[in-house]
């Protein structure tokens, strides 16, 4: 039988108890034995649903990695300005961590986690879930295949049409760094970047604009926003070039007059064919002197081609893979270098967007 994996959050408001506390009490191998919440409360309740019997409760995250020397994982669902303080403390302590997306709020302090995770040996992984969807799966195994060629052009789509999040501290630069870019559109990029395996950016050149965020009666799919709030980007565009001549367009937006919002999503274009998500997952090809569009079924049962195939859920999967990597000593299906070089275009996209210049790439 599997050993036992004890594990602690930090962090307890909404992306920890809607998708890992719940994602987590699906594998049997996991106990959730304490929590951590600045609002005492959040803790008590998370620790109530998903804990142990004897789960501890704690204020500050400090007390619980001094304290609770017998956990083994750290899962980290805070505001991404203390994502790498306690990233860094957890690994210090001899915990594996497992941190929400984006991986850092700033490219250096996304390299001292990485510097961190190496000193400690400790494994590190950011929270992309999108990796994990059926059609994300397919896609990558198309690409492994050669099904694709080789890819020169991409669109990393984020694009929301009236879907500003008006909860928590979504809209407060200081405390997340930016607004869709950094939220949304970090999906999308890794996605992205995954799918064509390349990490190696040359330089881009970024916008943003606060365009929308002093209209009242917007039509906000989660009610009015607050304006003198609204401290971050409504919408953020970024065009990517890497090392090996490819180009990627990165589009991201919580408020945008646009008819077709469409979200962690990619198009991609190679040499033998190409692929998108614009309505599914779309391969087109040439055929014998003809074009095609082909559609895989996502419907009907398949091939158990991603780990954790059988419940189906993204942030399921994810959870499983990480603890599987933990049980098994393997590495997750996000690596930390990988994440850090998302954080690093961010920034980059952030930067250009302010001096109104290219951001090059060493």
């Amino acid at each position: 039988m599997a050993r036992t994996v004890k594990l602690a959050i930090v962090g307890c408001g909404g992306i920890g108890t809607g998708k890992h506390l719940p994602s987590l009490a699906k594998i049997p191998e996991v106990e959730v034995v304490a929590f951590c919440d600045l609002i005492e409360q959040r803790a008590v309740d998370a620790a109530t649903k998903f804990g142990t019997s004897d789960a501890r409760v704690y204020v500050d995250y400090k007390k619980l990695l001094a304290k609770e020397t017998d956990i083994e994982v750290v899962h980290v669902c805070t505001p991404n300005r203390c994502h790498a303080p306690i990233t860094i403390a957890a690994l210090e302590a001899g915990h594996h961590v497992m941190c929400e997306k984006p991986m850092a709020k700033t490219y250096a302090e996304a390299c001292d986690m990485l510097a961190a995770a190496k000193r400690t040996g400790r494994k590190l992984t950011i929270g992309y879930q999108g990796r994990q969807r059926p059609e994300t799966q397919y896609l990558k195994k198309a690409i492994e295949r050669g099904d694709l060629g080789e890819i020169y052009y991409a669109k990393a789509l984020a694009l929301r049409r009236r879907a500003v999040p008006t909860w928590g501290v979504f809209l407060n630069e200081y405390e997340q760094g930016g607004g869709p870019l950094i939220d949304i559109g970090t999906h999308a990029l890794d996605l992205t970047l995954w799918e064509m395996n390349n990490y190696e950016p040359a330089y881009v050149v970024g916008t943003s604009y606060r365009k929308l965020a002093d209209q009242r009666d917007a039509g906000n799919a989660w009610g009015e926003w607050d304006p003198k709030q609204f401290t971050v980007e409504d919408a953020a565009f970024g065009f990517l070039v890497m090392k090996n001549g490819a180009t990627i367009v990165l589009e991201s937006s919580w408020a945008l007059n646009i008819a077709n919002p469409i979200e962690s999503a990619c198009v991609l274009c190679g040499t033998k064919g190409g692929a998108d998500m614009l309505d599914g997952l779309r391969f087109n090809s040439v055929d014998m002197g003809r074009q095609i569009i082909t559609k895989p079924d996502f419907k009907a049962g398949g091939a158990a081609f991603y780990v954790g195939h059988g419940d189906g859920d993204p942030s399921y999967c994810e959870a499983r893979q990480w603890i599987d990597a933990i049980l098994g000593d393997t590495d997750p299906c996000v690596l930390p270098e990988q994440a850090l070089c998302v954080t690093r275009i961010l920034e980059g996209i952030y930067t250009s967007a302010k001096t109104g210049k290219p951001v090059y790439f060493d």
